[in-house]
């Protein structure tokens, strides 16, 4: 059984940093594509980033680049979203996914992962 426990967020201030942690269990990074989405209040759920299970290849939303990073801790089977130069609009719930995906992970949206966290709130304040 997958299961996927996110933990991390929290408040802060406009241009702060959070590190968002995503434990998994169940399956391993080599097979399946892991990603972070976020959802405001009155908004669809978006991706944020992602990594693909075949070549490990990355990718960010253009709201996010340059400012988040992912990465994977296969040791620990556990994913990581280290989130910098925070902004209000970055406030949201955000969710760790993941699942078999036959392309790179790019190609997919939220409703095509069938695996999810919980969820954790993140807030950034002006």
């Amino acid at each position: 059984e997958v299961q996927l426990v996110e933990s991390g967020g929290g408040l802060v201030q406009t241009g702060g940093s959070l590190r968002l942690s995503c434990a998994a269990s169940g399956f391993t990074f080599d097979d399946y594509a892991i990603g972070w989405f976020r959802q405001a209040p009155g908004k669809e759920r978006e991706g944020v980033s992602c990594i693909s299970s075949h070549d490990g290849s990355t990718y960010y939303a253009d709201s996010v680049k340059g400012r988040f990073t992912i990465s994977r801790d296969t040791a620990k089977n556990t994913m990581y979203l280290q989130m910098n130069s925070l902004k209000p609009e970055d406030t949201a719930v955000y969710y760790c996914a993941a699942d078999r995906l036959a392309l790179s992970c790019r190609h997919y949206k939220y409703y095509e992962y069938n695996n999810w966290g919980q969820g954790t709130q993140v807030t950034v304040s002006s």
